[in-house]
């Protein structure tokens, strides 16, 4: 892939904290050379028929940038990038000349992500998060605690403003 050999992954579900998880990994991290993995997670019962059977130990192959916003070749995958996430992709790629692709899991988020971390490999993730409250992180979960504490790379979470 590219030339630096530093694959960065932000892990991207569309909502406004993963797109400023985006944003600051574009903006403090990505670099010319550069690998920019969209890590991107299905539920389990949206790969259930078809090719997506073959992908789900592995996920996705990696899926380049001009698929990723082609809205036929996403549909295939059960994904539809929003309008915001692949205008920053598409401008972040042209602007920094790094190379963007995509790959999806289909599963449990934090397990898969974390699995993403060792299978790509990658360098870094970058993660956003919801800003939950202690309660509601205790009944449903953190993503992106799980993640801090399991993946073996660095991870970098970007925390949603009150202002959002």
């Amino acid at each position: 892939m590219g030339d630096s050999g530093r694959r960065i992954g932000v892990a991207v579900d569309f909502s406004p904290c993963s797109v400023k998880a985006l944003r600051w990994a574009i903006d403090n991290l990505a670099r010319d050379g550069d690998d920019l993995i969209v890590v991107h997670t299905r539920p389990a019962e949206y790969h259930e028929s078809g090719e997506m059977l073959f992908f789900e130990t592995t996920g996705s192959p990696l899926i380049p940038l001009v698929e990723v916003s082609d809205p036929a070749k996403m549909s295939k995958y059960g994904v539809k990038p929003d309008p915001v996430t692949l205008d920053i992709l598409n401008t972040a790629a042209k602007q920094k000349k790094i190379i963007v692709v995509m790959k999806i899991y289909w599963g449990d988020p934090r397990e898969k992500i974390c699995e993403a971390i060792d299978r790509i490999p990658l360098s870094s993730l970058i993660i956003g998060n919801r800003g939950f409250g202690k309660l509601k992180r205790v009944i449903m979960g953190s993503v992106s605690n799980y993640v801090v504490e399991n993946g073996t790379c660095p991870v970098t979470v970007v925390k949603a403003g009150d202002h959002e």
